[in-house]
C-alpha cells in the first residue's frame, strides 16, 4: 500500500510540472520531491510522470488519478480547518480543585468573574475535597496545591503558602499566649485526625510539641479554622485564612517548616488544549491579586 502522504509530491509535480517548481512551493529540496514521487510510482506499480523537454506530463494513469488526489486535498485542508476553528472556539467547563476554604476566596474576589468576561463560551466549575485529586482519572482538569504533588503533572509556581500558628483571643485571656514553639507542649493543641496524618502540620506538631494534649482533631482545613475560633486549643493554619479572622491572634510565625510553594497544576496530556491553555494563561497574568487570594 501506498503513503497517502506521497500524493501531495505528485500534485505538486502534477501542477507545476516540475520536481524543481514542485519543491519551492512544498519548501522542500526537488531530490526529496523527486524520491518521493519515485516511491508513490513503485508503490502503486505504474507511471505516474513522464519527463518532456517541456516538463513532467501526466501519463494517462496520472490523469486518471489526478482528481482523487485532489478530493484527498481538499480533505485534508476540510480537517485542518475544523481543527482550527475549534482551537479558536474556546467552549467546555475548566474543573478546578482546590481547598474549600480558597475556592470562598476567590468566588469572593473578582477573579473567576474576569475570566469568564474574558473567555464567555468558558466555564469554571469547583471540585473540593480534603483528598488530592487524581487529575490523571479526570476527577479534575487542573488544580491549585500546596505541599507534595505527583511528579507527573505539570504547572506553574503561583505563590507561596505560609503557616502560622495562631490562638482565639478567649484561649489567651484563660490559658496565655505561647512565646516559643517549645512552649507549645504546655498548651492545648488543635490539629489533623488520623484521615490526614501525614500532612506537615500533623508532622511539625508532633516533632515540636510530642507530649501536648491534643484539644481537638479535625479532618479539614476549615475544621481547623473553626476549632482554633472556638478557643479549646491553639493550632496551626494558613496564614490566608487565619489574618483574614478577627478574632484569631496569630502568635507563632509564619513558620519556616511548614512553608511549601502554590502551584497551578495539570496533567501533560491536556494542558495545551485550547481551554486549559487559556486558563493557565489567564492566572499567570493574575499571579498579583491571586496571592492575596492564597497567601493573605
Amino acid at each position: 500500500m501506498f503513503d497517502w502522504n506521497d500524493l501531495k509530491y505528485f500534485l505538486a509535480v502534477a501542477r507545476h510540472h516540475s520536481t524543481i517548481a514542485a519543491g519551492k512551493a512544498l519548501g522542500l529540496s526537488q531530490s526529496t520531491v523527486h524520491r518521493r514521487l519515485s516511491e508513490l510510482e513503485r508503490r502503486m506499480g505504474r507511471q505516474l510522470v513522464t519527463r518532456h523537454t517541456t516538463g513532467y506530463q501526466l501519463t494517462e494513469f496520472g490523469k486518471e488519478l489526478r482528481p482523487y488526489a485532489e478530493r484527498v486535498e481538499a480533505a485534508i485542508e476540510d480537517v485542518a480547518r475544523r481543527v482550527t476553528d475549534t482551537a479558536r472556539d474556546l467552549t467546555g467547563v475548566i474543573r478546578v480543585t482546590c481547598p474549600e476554604p480558597i475556592v470562598f476566596r476567590m468566588t469572593q474576589s473578582s477573579l473567576i468573574d474576569r475570566f469568564h468576561a474574558r473567555h464567555p463560551k468558558l466555564r469554571i466549575e469547583f471540585v473540593t475535597s480534603d483528598r488530592y485529586l487524581d487529575l490523571s482519572k479526570g476527577e479534575a482538569d487542573v488544580a491549585f496545591r500546596s505541599g507534595d504533588t505527583d511528579d507527573e503533572l505539570v504547572g506553574r509556581k503561583i505563590a507561596d503558602s505560609l503557616w502560622a500558628v495562631y490562638a482565639s483571643r478567649g484561649y489567651i485571656e484563660r490559658h496565655g499566649k505561647p512565646e516559643r514553639v517549645d512552649d507549645l507542649s504546655s498548651h492545648l493543641l488543635v490539629g489533623f485526625d488520623e484521615s490526614l496524618d501525614n500532612h506537615r502540620a500533623a508532622k511539625w506538631l508532633r516533632d515540636v510539641a510530642p507530649g501536648a494534649r491534643m484539644s481537638a482533631r479535625n479532618n479539614s482545613v476549615l475544621g481547623l479554622v473553626y476549632a482554633v475560633k472556638s478557643g479549646v486549643g491553639v493550632g496551626p493554619l494558613p496564614t490566608a485564612l487565619g489574618d483574614a479572622e478577627p478574632d484569631l491572634v496569630r502568635i507563632l510565625g509564619p513558620i519556616p517548616e511548614l512553608a511549601r510553594s502554590w502551584r497551578l497544576l495539570t496533567h501533560p496530556d491536556i494542558r495545551h488544549t485550547p481551554r486549559i491553555a487559556a486558563f493557565f494563561d489567564f492566572i499567570i497574568e493574575e499571579r498579583e491579586s491571586l496571592k492575596s487570594i492564597l497567601t493573605g
